[in-house]
C-alpha cells in the first residue's frame, strides 16, 4: 500500500535551493517508486516566505537542534540573522506532514534546513542537523537523507 512521504523538493527535480536550481537525484525517484511511496515535495526555506533564488545561509554555531533550543546561530554570507525564519519553515513543513498523513522524510543532506547527519558551519561540513530535520525528528518521524540510501547494483 502507498504511502505519503516528505521529500526535499530539490531531491525531486523542483528548482528550489537556494541558487534557484536543483538537486534532482534518479537514485531517489527510483527508491520512491520501488517503495511505492508517495513524494510530498517541500522546501522549508520556501514555506518560511524566502524568495528563491535567497542567499546562502549557514550555522556560524550550532546546529539545527541548537537552534530549536534557543541557541545556535544561522546567518547569510552577509551575517543577516536567519534563524526564526528557518525555525518557521521548520514549523510550516511540520504542519504539511501532518495535514498530508506523512510519518517519514527523506531530505537534502547538508541542507541549514534539510540536512540529516551533516551541516554547513564557518564553511566547513560538520556533524549535524538542519532545522526542519531536528523539529521532525523530535516529533516522532523518520528522517533519512538521500545519502542514506543503499547504493544501487549495477544491472539490478
Amino acid at each position: 500500500m502507498s504511502r505519503p512521504i516528505l521529500v526535499s523538493a530539490c531531491l525531486l527535480g523542483l528548482n528550489t535551493r537556494y541558487d534557484g536550481t536543483t538537486r534532482r537525484d534518479e537514485r531517489v525517484l527510483r527508491w520512491l517508486a520501488r517503495e511505492e511511496l508517495i513524494p510530498v515535495p517541500v522546501c522549508p526555506e520556501q514555506l518560511a516566505g524566502l524568495p528563491t533564488p535567497r542567499p546562502p545561509c549557514q550555522f556560524a554555531a550550532g546546529d539545527g537542534a541548537t537552534l530549536l533550543d534557543g541557541g545556535g546561530l544561522l546567518l547569510t554570507a552577509a551575517g543577516e540573522d536567519r534563524g526564526e525564519i528557518f525555525r518557521r519553515g521548520a514549523a510550516e513543513t511540520l504542519q504539511a506532514a501532518r495535514l498530508c498523513g506523512c510519518q517519514s522524510a527523506l531530505f537534502k543532506e547538508r541542507s541549514p534546513s534539510c540536512g540529516r547527519h551533516f551541516v554547513h558551519r564557518d564553511g566547513r561540513v560538520v556533524p549535524g542537523q538542519g532545522v526542519t530535520c531536528a523539529l521532525l525528528l523530535r516529533a516522532g518521524f523518520d528522517v533519512l537523507s538521500e545519502e542514506d540510501l543503499a547504493p544501487e547494483t549495477p544491472g539490478a
